[in-house]
């Protein structure tokens, strides 16, 4: 964060850090929340083939104790969260700081960025399926004949879940922070209520268990690491909505109530598997007595609602990063808070979204199934923030080489570990995050590539801006027609003429009294300052040159900016103004420098793409489209 929001948190007041940390819970802490529900259960399968011994419980728990140190709080909590951009965080976040002094690394933080960002939204359809299927499952030990129904009623909350999304979430995300707080204070209730079970259990906090249990089980140990990493699933999130809640909430949330409650809970279940052994089949449902069960599932299945809601609002919100870094084509993004620009709904992104969560539950139809293809995307992701943290010490907190490498190369070691752990599940269903990551780092490369290959094509039969200028406005008996009103001409290139321009000089004949050339620029910044939102620079009596810059995470709302322009002296009345568009039908080419799927896939995303009359808030009936062929 810049100094200013960083003395600004020093100073924030008691009762505000209070619901900004309350509000977090819902939203940051609501994936790493349900992980309990599966986490022990997984880790127990493995070692459990050959008869579970003492030692093997406590050292289970206290993989999963230190994992949570050494990962959450140590790499996330402490750590990371300083490395923000302006007080965003995120993979994609990252990447737009790290960009401004890119050293030649260019490319290779690029492909990091976008295969971080792609895991992220591969999590964000495995999280939710996981998660409610887990929850749901409970209701086998409160009616055994219920089991039949668990996959039904999974498919029907996740539909409700998504079918709201297009309502916004307002009216209901305040109650997110108290539910998920009473969800932890209830595990933490339960932990406590076990550990007496078998007070042994307490020696998981010696790191000594968890070392010794890696180096004696050989192969299964690395195995089993797998499952324990389900523990810290949803540390991500901690960091992609920084921006949200600000440092000191998050950080004021995990050790006041979440870190204990998970700490304790998972105590708790070891100690009861320690005492009775055929509680492994489902530690955590186990540990609430009969009366309780119900509650519970009602409890755990809203908790987990909460978890896949703050997953897809994070999706949503990756989504509009990636648009304004020109990463994906412009999609429609929908606001569903007057107050809130921060609450939007993106109608396509949880179309696919929602598509790929039914058809995971549906094919795998169990949480213990999912489980095993879970980890892959989330321990993807974070080998890509730590490997991208390294750059980010070196380059903006100075640190050297060394000392980047002494702090972060047990970190990525360990994660690293991690990641191979989760990579031994493939064959059983591991492949599932990885084929949907590959696919949308394809599509973001492809973009990427397609749009800098196009610019490249254009710039050959551009002309310079200037000298148009000054040849248009010489008077000669081929003079264009002089029309009242403003033009403004959208481009991405405010050196050369725009294409809507030279076509409606060609079709029509005719030159306003008034042209602007606008260009608008996203700044490697989340936010732009209204002071800096516009640049003016005329070029003639006629023409100007106007840039409007949008931070990556503002809503590019040029009418909005432009009325906010003509108080500074820029004078054109919106109600006569024509914005003109460049409208491209692009067609395929075997010389492009791309091969011909790539071509095609380029081709069909910018056919998807959103018009930019409506994502740039133009008014409908002031807008005209020219179009023209261009060969990629």
């Amino acid at each position: 964060m810049h100094e200013g929001s960083h003395s600004h948190e020093r100073t924030m007041k008691p009762r505000k850090l209070f619901y900004l940390a309350l509000g977090s819970i819902g939203v940051v802490y609501g994936d790493i929340g349900t992980s309990p529900l599966y986490a022990f259960r997984e880790a127990l399968k493995p070692v459990a083939i050959d008869g579970l011994t003492r030692f093997e419980v406590i050292s289970l728990i206290s993989l999963m104790i230190w994992a949570l140190t050494i990962i959450v709080t140590i790499k996330y909590v402490l750590f990371l969260l300083r490395a923000d951009n302006e007080g965003e965080g995120g993979t994609l976040s990252l990447l737009a700081l790290l960009m401004k002094t890119a050293n030649g690394h260019t490319a290779l933080l690029m492909l990091l960025g976008l295969v971080g960002a792609a895991l992220f939204l591969g999590d964000a359809m495995i999280t939710p399926a996981l998660s409610v299927l887990s929850a749901v499952e409970g209701l086998k030990l409160v009616a055994p004949s219920m089991t039949s129904y668990i996959v039904p009623i999974s498919v029907f909350i996740l539909a409700l879940l998504f079918a709201v999304q297009s309502r916004g979430t307002g009216a209901v995300a305040r109650f997110f922070g108290p539910i998920t707080a009473l969800w932890f204070l209830v595990m933490a209730a339960a932990g406590i209520s076990h550990i007496s079970d078998d007070f042994g259990i307490l020696a998981a906090f010696n790191p000594y268990y968890a070392v010794s249990f890696l180096l004696h089980e050989g192969f299964y140990g690395v195995v089993v690491l797998g499952a324990v990493f389900l523990t810290v699933t949803g540390a991500e999130a901690l960091y992609a909505d920084l921006g949200h809640f600000g440092r000191r909430p998050i950080q004021w949330a995990w050790f006041a109530l979440v870190f204990p409650s998970l700490t304790l809970n998972y105590l708790g279940q070891g100690a009861l598997v320690l005492g009775n052994p055929k509680a492994m089949s489902d530690p955590f449902y186990l540990m609430y007595p009969q009366w309780a069960l119900l509650p519970v599932v009602i409890l755990a299945t809203a908790a987990t609602i909460i978890a896949s809601q703050a997953v897809i609002t994070g999706a949503f919100s990756l989504v509009r990063q990636g648009i304004n870094l020109g990463f994906l084509p412009r999609m429609e993004i929908l606001f569903t808070s007057e107050t809130n620009t921060g609450q939007i709904f993106v109608p396509s992104v949880n179309a696919v979204l929602f598509f790929g969560v039914i058809f995971l539950v549906i094919s795998f139809k169990t949480s213990d199934a999912l489980a095993i293809a879970y980890g892959i995307s989330v321990t993807g992701a974070m080998v890509v923030t730590s490997i991208m943290a390294f750059e980010f010490v070196r380059v903006r907190w100075h640190w050297s080489t060394a000392v980047a490498t002494l702090a972060l190369a047990p970190l990525v070691c360990l994660e690293m570990i991690f990641l191979g752990a989760n990579l031994l599940k493939i064959h059983d269903g591991g492949y599932i995050p990885v084929l949907i990551a590959s696919v949308f780092t394809i599509i973001m490369w492809t973009w990427r590539r397609g749009t800098a290959l196009l610019t490249e094509k254009t710039r050959h039969t551009d002309i310079p801006l200037a000298s148009f200028v000054s040849s248009i406005e010489r008077k000669s008996d081929h003079s264009p027609a002089q029309v009242p009103g403003t033009a403004i001409f959208l481009t991405s290139d405010p050196e050369s003429a725009p294409a809507a321009l030279l076509h409606n000089l060609k079709h029509n004949h005719v030159l306003h009294d008034k042209n602007v050339i606008l260009t608008i620029r996203t700044i490697n910044k989340p936010r732009v300052p209204s002071a800096d939102r516009y640049k003016v620079e005329p070029i003639s009596e006629r023409f100007s040159r106007v840039e409007l810059q949008f931070g990556f995470m503002e809503s590019q709302n040029v009418s909005q900016a432009l009325a906010t322009l003509r108080k500074t002296g820029l004078k054109f009345d919106i109600m006569s103004t024509s914005f003109y568009l460049g409208r491209r039908k692009l067609v395929p080419d075997a010389k492009s420098g791309m091969p011909y799927w790539q071509d095609r896939l380029y081709i069909a995303l910018a056919n998807a793409a959103a018009n930019p009359s409506d994502y740039f808030r133009l008014p409908a009936n002031r807008v005209v489209e020219l179009g023209s062929h261009v060969i990629i």
